[in-house]
């Protein structure tokens, strides 16, 4: 079936709000020869053929390398959407998976495929800095 592209950016509803963006981890571990059989450079092109993709340095999670975060669009935001964390995302089927998510709108607009669910996790928090000035 063949494609149906519009002049619209994609991720965006009729008032033209800001799309979903996504970031890919390129440092350390994610985007390195250090995960194997994975075109990086094709990976981070495919994606950005879909919605505004910033590629990161670390983002701490190097044990889910390659990683992808999938933020949501302003009105995937306003349906309560928070960005989406995707992780080991080694295989291109997983890359057109997510493209595909994407173009249909992300988080808040669109449900997430369920393969998608392999590569979902929640990120651990790092802890917060104390303030050296601060006195307890």
């Amino acid at each position: 079936m063949p494609e149906t592209r519009t002049d619209e950016p994609v991720g965006t509803g009729s008032a033209g709000l800001a799309p979903c963006r996504i970031v890919v981890c390129r440092d350390c571990c994610c985007g390195s020869p250090k995960v194997t059989g994975v075109d990086h450079t094709e990976q981070t092109a495919r994606l950005a053929e879909h919605a505004p993709l910033r590629v990161s340095t670390c983002l701490d999670v190097c044990d889910q390398a390659n990683v992808i975060v999938v933020q949501p669009s302003a009105a995937g935001r306003a349906a309560g959407a928070r960005p989406v964390w995707l992780g080991l995302v080694n295989d291109p089927a997983a890359t057109e998976d997510i493209a595909a998510w994407v173009r249909a709108g992300g988080p808040g607009i669109a449900p997430r495929p369920d393969i998608l669910d392999l590569y979902a996790f929640t990120p651990r928090r790092s802890p917060r800095p104390r303030d050296a000035t601060r006195t307890t």
